[in-house]
């Protein structure tokens, strides 16, 4: 199976990347910043690392244009951001959408005639526990997650007559960069508010993944990883 999976140079994307390639798979991953990160999981998988901005159109298309059809397109690459509404500004508010909800749009974009013309195939999009109930404070963010929670039911509906499957992860609090920014204190005070007291690993996002990419009658869903945190 060929596998693309955006924002493969860390956290849960590199270990999307780490665990398809352990299967057999062919995989490549888009990037965009993380030069040495990307090399170093290249070089761990044998997986084809594409220095790419999700966001620039034009970009993401000659990417895809090297590689061989699509079996499976995994969506991790995501930027977040945190403050007060009235602080945020329209420069930010835009480049969190254009990375996280138009870089999905553009790789969806790119693999689906494909996908069409060989009537199968499969599409991983990632959110956020936020996306759901949102976050104080994340309010960009937040917007950008349910907005590809609602583009992957989407997609589904329109999707499912060519037999493909479309289906979304929102992970909850998971050991990454992006909560680098939380204090021990924030980070434990999630841990007990989560019912099974444990903090997030990006293992237990690519095993959802590996669940949905073989889950042939599961589409237009939003399978929550976040330790019952919310139900």
């Amino acid at each position: 199976m060929n596998v693309v999976i955006t924002g493969g140079s860390r956290g849960i994307g590199a270990e999307a990347v780490r665990r398809f390639s352990a299967l057999g798979h062919q995989v490549a991953f888009l990037y965009e910043k993380h030069h040495e990160a990307a090399r170093a999981v290249a070089a761990e998988t044998g997986a084809q690392a594409i220095c790419c901005d999700v966001s620039d159109e034009a970009a993401v298309a000659a990417a895809f244009a090297g590689l061989p059809d699509t079996d499976l397109l995994i969506t991790c690459a995501g930027i977040a951001y945190a403050g007060l509404v009235q602080d945020t500004t329209e420069a930010q508010w835009d480049r969190i959408f254009d990375v996280n909800v138009k870089g999905v749009f553009h790789a969806v974009r790119a693999v689906v005639p494909g996908m069409v013309r060989r009537q199968q195939g499969c599409i991983i999009t990632v959110a956020s526990i936020w996306g759901q109930c949102g976050a104080s404070m994340e309010v960009p963010y937040s917007a950008t997650k349910g907005a590809i929670i609602s583009m992957t039911k989407a997609l589904a509906q329109e999707l499912g007559p060519s037999h493909i499957r479309v289906n979304c992860i929102a992970p909850g609090a998971i050991l990454t960069d992006m909560l680098s920014g939380y204090s021990t204190e924030a980070l434990e005070a999630f841990r007990l508010e989560t019912p099974l007291e444990l903090l997030g690993k990006s293992g237990y996002i690519a095993d959802a993944m590996i669940y949905l990419a073989s889950a042939e009658f599961v589409t237009g869903q939003v399978l929550g990883v976040n330790g019952g945190y919310y139900v």
